[in-house]
């Protein structure tokens, strides 16, 4: 089949996106959204797929979609003729469905205010945080319920993250409406947690992309696959490269995750406890220094016992998500010119020009590194938790009294009343 001139000159201004059967019939692809993001980059004016594949396409703004059934349909699109029929449909978000996670009440949580304080910070700067404590204190529910305090996915955010679902194959016609929430299971591998274990494939860092990755049991992963979340959690991507190819994809998440704290659960009470000494010993260096270090709030849960009337709710999601919402659009209006839109991803030159410390500040901060208490990574983190911390209370500044909360959610064994931090 031969263009004309009219097709050669449409031919420099179309992206064509499929595979092309023998039978000249287009086959849809995944990743369409991807490609159409492309083409709307390079200039191209249109983009012909698959007619499966075009409301997808259709998504991303500055580029037309031309639905083509087949390969006449094509040419007949880059002479300058009418495109097969885009099949109807509506391509708003997607509006959240009953029963997901981030449906759940925060304030079904009985006790454990300074945990629960804890996410609200975490959740308000996008922090990793580790929740340590006995077997039936509430980790898990507190985790569940952290995805119903984040504030909602913004236009970008929604792309990206319908993007994501695209490369897997997943049908995509409307935008994401919710951020996504990942619990692997813990006998996951580093290939299943990181992703190129096939070609094409993505791991749970990059499904958790501008939502929440949940490590549940925390100590009990594989040493290998903890190890291959610190390139991720550091950079906000990960890279993945096999032989002959090497892809790199976004995974800027938050991870929360609950451990016990000890191989019998108990290690919260030591009356109760039956580990040794060297079984606590082999359980802690379970965990890495430098994978710690990358985590910036550790809390700890003890056993509580609920007021059977009720008593004790902790704030309730509409509130806790209010107080994030607030400190968020703070961050992003303090941020305009930067890179990010959350203190979690400050870089150095980010904290020294929106973290800058009160003296008393200052002196609490270096006498806590040069006590060895605080690695340079460390210090950073506590820098950023500091700067939510101010956020949550709408002070401009950071001081001291934001400081000594961050350096006491650094220490696992030192729970925070956050209540009165924030």
């Amino acid at each position: 089949m031969k263009l004309s001139a009219e097709g050669v000159d449409g031919l420099e201004r179309t992206a064509l996106f499929g595979e092309l059967s023998l039978d000249g019939r287009v086959r849809p692809c995944p990743g369409a959204l991807a490609v159409a993001e492309a083409a709307a980059r390079t200039g191209l004016a249109t983009i012909a797929l698959a007619p499966e594949r075009a409301r997808e396409a259709a998504l991303v703004g500055g580029v037309a979609v031309a639905a083509v059934g087949d390969l006449r349909s094509a040419v007949r699109v880059l002479e300058g003729g009418a495109a097969d029929a885009l099949p109807s449909g509506d391509t708003r978000a997607a509006a959240p469905r009953t029963g997901e996670v981030g449906a759940l009440e925060l304030g079904e949580v009985r006790g454990q205010r300074h945990a629960v304080r804890a996410a609200v910070i975490a959740a308000a700067g996008a922090h990793n945080l580790l929740m340590s404590g006995p077997p039936g204190t509430g980790k898990t529910m507190l985790a569940q319920r952290i995805p119903s305090i984040l504030p909602p996915l913004s236009a970008s955010e929604a792309v990206e993250v319908t993007r994501i679902r695209s490369l897997l194959g997943e049908r995509t016609e409307r935008l994401a409406s919710t951020r996504p929430f990942r619990a692997p299971h813990h006998t996951i591998t580093a290939a299943g947690m990181v992703g190129g274990a096939r070609r094409g494939s993505v791991g749970e860092v990059v499904l958790a992309h501008n939502g929440v990755l949940f490590l549940d049991e925390l100590s009990e992963f594989a040493r290998p696959t903890l190890e291959a979340l610190r390139q991720p959690l550091e950079d906000g991507r990960v890279a993945i490269v096999r032989t002959a190819r090497s892809a790199v994809y976004p995974s800027r998440f938050m991870l929360v995750a609950a451990t016990n704290p000890c191989p019998c659960g108990q290690g919260g009470g030591r009356e109760r406890c039956g580990c040794s000494d060297s079984e606590l010993a082999r359980y802690r260096r379970r965990l890495s220094g430098p994978l710690l270090d990358r985590i910036d709030l550790h809390v700890d849960f003890a056993n509580e016992h609920p007021h059977p009337n009720g008593e004790g709710r902790a704030l309730s999601s509409a509130r806790a998500r209010e107080l994030v919402r607030l400190a968020r659009e703070r961050q992003a209006l303090r941020l305009r010119e930067q890179s990010t839109r959350v203190n979690a991803a400050l870089d150095a030159r980010g904290l020294r020009l929106h973290a800058r410390l009160d003296a008393a500040g200052e002196l609490m901060l270096q006498t806590a590194c040069e006590r060895g208490l605080l690695s340079a990574r460390g210090a950073h983190r506590v820098l950023r938790v500091a700067r939510t911390i101010a956020d949550l209370r709408g002070a401009q500044n950071v001081s001291a009294r934001d400081v000594g909360p961050a350096l006491a959610l650094r220490q696992t064994g030192a729970p925070m009343d956050a209540g009165r931090a924030a």
